[in-house]
């Protein structure tokens, strides 16, 4: 796979569970070390006086310049339960990374926690409680401000809302969307809920099998979808409305195995569409139009059902 995350931007990326979305997002950070392949980050922290930023090879940097770009790159967890140690209290939680890199200490360690704690949506005076004390909710808010400790410029967000409630999950991501423009964050925004892409994503990376096979605007992917798998994922998403009723489409099959994955293109085994050249060939990332790219040899030719559109028939 191959991307880049501008700056300032929610790149969003969106799959089936097993694809492969979290083990991306961590393989930016290292978190796991990748087997092959370069991680480039502009890091600003690190950027000599005059120098707007540094170009840093994170796959190769060694531990003690690791250490220092972890204040630039930080993580939110998927489940607000195990993400938390439950032996310590938030005050704790939320200083650990300020103490690690000896940001500060004392009495001016607890002012930062009130503040990153107050920015969440969380009242002061729960740094002496523990993580069981709190909701899903809560506990994730607590996990977003120790993400936010360090000031860092690109935040992982790995399925952030999928462990909670439907009313908190809408409360969450308007919290996201305030604190990147507060903090002019980045966002890597791992998912599979497409309405909840659609609301927050600026541009949207479809993965399958280990691979990107779609890349585009969040509208247009929506609107006009080129490869099959992005319509199949996209029938998939709810519409709120009872009187609505379409056909999703179904995707027969099993998913292929990533360590020996089918040739050609490696969704034609489950493809509506699929012809010979797809079992054969494997497809080129092209881009179809300015900032739309997609694998499929059949892209210019298929017109596939956009998001949510009702049939008219």
């Amino acid at each position: 796979m191959s991307l880049t995350i501008k700056q300032g931007e929610t790149f969003a990326l969106v799959g089936e569970s097993g694809c492969g979305k979290s083990t991306a997002g961590r393989a930016i950070l290292r978190l796991v070390e990748p087997t092959g392949g370069s991680v480039l980050f502009r890091s600003k922290k690190l950027a000599r006086p005059g120098e707007a930023y540094v170009q840093v090879m994170v796959t190769s940097a060694p531990k003690k310049l690791l250490k220092k770009l972890r204040g630039d790159m930080q993580i939110i967890y998927q489940d607000p339960y195990s993400s938390l140690d439950p032996r310590m209290t938030v005050l704790e939680i939320v200083a650990e990374p300020l103490v690690i890199h000896g940001e500060t200490r004392g009495q001016a360690l607890e002012t930062r926690v009130q503040g990153l704690l107050e920015a969440v949506g969380l009242k002061s005076e729960y740094m002496n409680r523990y993580p069981h004390e709190f909701s899903g909710g809560q506990r994730q808010r607590i996990g977003i401000a120790r993400a936010l400790a360090l000031n860092p410029q690109l935040i992982i967000a790995d399925e952030p809302i999928s462990a909670l409630d439907v009313s908190v999950q809408a409360q969450v991501i308007n919290l996201l969307e305030d604190l990147q423009e507060m903090f002019g964050l980045t966002y890597l925004f791992i998912s599979h809920d497409l309405s909840v892409v659609r609301h927050i994503g600026t541009r949207v990376g479809v993965m399958y099998l280990g691979r990107i096979v779609e890349m585009a605007p969040t509208e247009e992917l929506f609107s006009d979808p080129k490869h099959p798998y992005t319509e199949a994922l996209m029938s998939a998403v709810p519409v709120p409305d009872p009187d609505y009723s379409d056909t999703r489409i179904q995707l027969y099959g099993e998913v292929g195995n990533p360590a020996d994955p089918p040739s050609g293109c490696t969704f034609h085994p489950r493809c509506l569409y699929a012809k010979s050249i797809c079992k054969s060939g494997t497809p080129a990332s092209a881009e179809i139009r300015p900032g739309h790219f997609v694998s499929c040899h059949l892209a210019e030719s298929l017109r596939l059902r956009p998001a949510n559109v009702r049939n008219e028939e």
